[in-house]
C-alpha cells in the first residue's frame, strides 16, 4: 500500500488511555504539535525516539526551527509542566465555550422574522451558490498548502445566518439539493447551514450562530491536506487508511489555527467533531464533560448530512431513517437533548423531503406550519395514479381534502430517485415560484 511510507503509519509508542482522559490534570501532557512553545519541555513522542533525528530522550525547545523539525515527524507529544523555562505563548483568540447552552427542556425557538419562504428562496439561493463558491476557493487553497481567510469565511457565513433567522425554511431547502459530484463542498456548507438552523431554534446569540456555522463550514478542512486518492477510494478503507483518514481533525486544527482571522473555537471543532459521549471518538478520546457545545452541535449536523448524502461507500437514507439511527446513538455518540432538539428544528417533515400523501399522491414538502408541524405546506408532484400534475401548492394546516373528502395528510417520507424524481430539475424549471402562483385547490 502507498500509505505505508507515510510517516503516520511507522511504528508509533502505545499511549496510555488515562493520558487522554486527564489532559491537562497531569505533569505529562498530551500536546498537538500546533501547540508547542518554545520553553517547553517534550518527555515522549508519538512514535520512538530511534525513528526521528534527536539525539536526547527528553529536551527544551529553544528554537522555533526546532519546534518545526518536531513537527516534520510528529502528529503529537507529551510535555512536562514541570520542566523547561515554560516560555509558554499564550493565544488570546476566543475558545470554544464548554457550554452556551442552558435549559434545553424549557427553551423555546425565537419567531421567524417577517420574511416567509416565498420571499426569502431567491435570496437564499444567492447566498447558498456564493457560499459554495468560498467554500470551492478555500478547498483549493488549503489543498495547495494556503491559508484559509477568515474574512470572507465570517461574511459568508453572516450571510447564511441572516437568511436562516428570516426563513429557515428556504435555506434548509437548498440542503436537499443533493450534488453527487460535489459532495465534499456541499457537505462543509450543508453542516454550516444544519448547525445554524439548530442554533437559532436554541435561542444562541448571533454572534454565537455566527461562529457556529464558521465551525460547520470548516470542520472538514483539514481532508484538503490528505492525498486525492484517499478521498476518492471507494470501497471499504484498510485499517492504515482509516488512520490516516482520521488524521484530517488534526491537520484542519493546523491549518485554522494558523489562518487569519480564524477564532480559535472554529479550529477546536475542526478537531474535535468527531469525539464522542462515552469516549469511543477520537483523536483524543474526550468525555461528555470534556467537548464543547459547539462541537456536540457540529458533530449532530455532520452525522446527518452524511446519512442523507449518496456516497461512494453507502447509500442515502432518507430523513425518517436518519434520525431514527441517531436517536438509537443518542447518549452515547451524541448528547440526546440536543438530537432532539436538532429533529424539532428541521421538523418532522423537513422542507426538500418527497413525500406520499394518505390519498396516495405524491409532493414535496416547501414550508413547516410552526403551530401545526405534522402539516407542512406541500407541492404536487403526482396524482393518486402516480402521474405528473401541474405544480399546486397545497397547505395542509387549512384541512384539505382529496377527492373523497377526506382530509388530506402526510402518510410517509420516500426517496426521489424511488420515482424516478429528480428534485433539482423541478427547482430550476421554477417549481417553487409555479407553486405559489397557482391557487390551493381543495378536493
Amino acid at each position: 500500500m502507498f500509505f505505508k511510507n507515510w510517516w503516520f503509519f511507522r511504528k508509533k509508542n502505545n499511549a496510555k488511555k488515562s493520558d487522554y482522559q486527564h489532559f491537562g490534570f497531569s505533569e505529562k501532557t498530551y500536546t498537538p504539535v500546533g501547540q508547542l512553545a518554545i520553553g517547553m519541555y517534550i518527555v515522549e513522542l508519538d512514535r520512538p525516539w530511534l525513528e526521528t533525528p534527536f539525539l536526547f530522550q527528553g529536551f527544551e525547545l529553544k528554537s522555533e526551527a526546532q519546534i518545526q523539525s518536531v513537527k516534520n515527524f510528529c502528529n503529537y507529544v507529551y510535555i512536562d509542566k514541570s520542566k523547561g523555562k515554560k516560555h509558554i505563548l499564550v493565544d488570546n483568540r476566543p475558545k470554544a465555550p464548554a457550554k452556551i447552552l442552558n435549559n434545553l427542556d424549557i427553551n423555546q425557538p425565537p419567531p421567524k422574522k417577517t420574511g416567509t419562504f416565498e420571499q426569502e428562496i431567491l435570496r437564499a439561493d444567492n447566498i447558498y451558490t456564493t457560499t459554495e463558491n468560498v467554500i470551492e476557493n478555500f478547498m483549493k487553497t488549503a489543498s495547495q498548502e494556503g491559508e484559509v481567510d477568515g474574512f470572507i469565511a465570517r461574511k459568508a457565513v453572516t450571510e447564511c445566518v441572516n437568511s436562516i433567522l428570516h426563513s429557515p425554511d428556504a435555506m434548509l431547502w437548498l440542503t436537499q439539493l443533493k450534488k453527487k459530484d460535489q459532495y465534499t463542498m456541499q457537505h462543509s456548507l450543508n453542516v454550516c447551514v444544519l448547525s445554524v438552523i439548530l442554533g437559532r431554534y436554541l435561542n444562541l446569540s448571533k454572534e454565537n450562530m455566527i461562529n457556529l456555522g464558521l465551525s460547520g463550514m470548516l470542520h472538514d478542512i483539514g481532508k484538503m491536506r490528505l492525498p486525492l486518492k484517499l478521498l476518492h477510494h471507494r470501497g471499504q478503507l484498510e485499517e492504515d487508511e482509516i488512520a490516516l483518514m482520521k488524521t484530517h481533525t488534526t491537520l484542519g486544527y493546523e491549518l485554522l489555527k494558523a489562518s487569519n482571522c480564524i477564532d480559535m473555537c472554529v479550529a477546536e471543532v475542526a478537531l474535535t467533531h468527531h469525539e464522542r459521549l462515552d469516549g469511543s471518538g477520537y483523536p483524543r478520546g474526550l468525555k461528555l464533560g470534556s467537548i464543547s457545545d459547539f462541537a456536540k452541535i457540529v458533530s449532530i449536523a455532520d452525522a446527518y448530512d452524511s446519512m442523507t448524502s449518496d456516497k461512494p461507500n453507502q447509500k442515502s437514507q432518507n430523513h425518517l431513517e436518519a434520525i431514527h439511527a441517531m436517536m438509537n446513538k443518542a447518549g452515547t455518540y451524541w448528547d440526546k437533548k440536543l438530537v432532539v432538539k436538532f429533529i424539532e428544528s428541521l421538523g418532522v417533515y423537513p422542507p426538500g423531503c418527497l413525500v406520499v400523501m394518505t390519498n396516495g399522491a405524491i409532493g414535496i414538502v416547501i414550508e413547516v406550519n410552526e403551530g401545526m408541524k405534522l402539516r407542512p405546506k406541500v407541492i404536487l408532484l403526482l396524482d393518486e395514479e402516480k402521474h405528473p400534475v401541474p405544480e399546486q401548492l397545497i397547505d395542509l394546516s387549512q384541512l384539505v381534502c382529496d377527492k373523497k373528502g377526506q382530509v388530506l395528510t402526510v402518510k410517509t417520507i420516500v426517496k426521489a430517485e424511488e420515482w424516478n424524481i429528480d428534485v433539482s430539475k423541478y427547482y430550476r424549471q421554477g417549481l417553487i415560484q409555479k407553486g405559489f402562483s397557482v391557487k390551493q385547490k381543495q378536493g
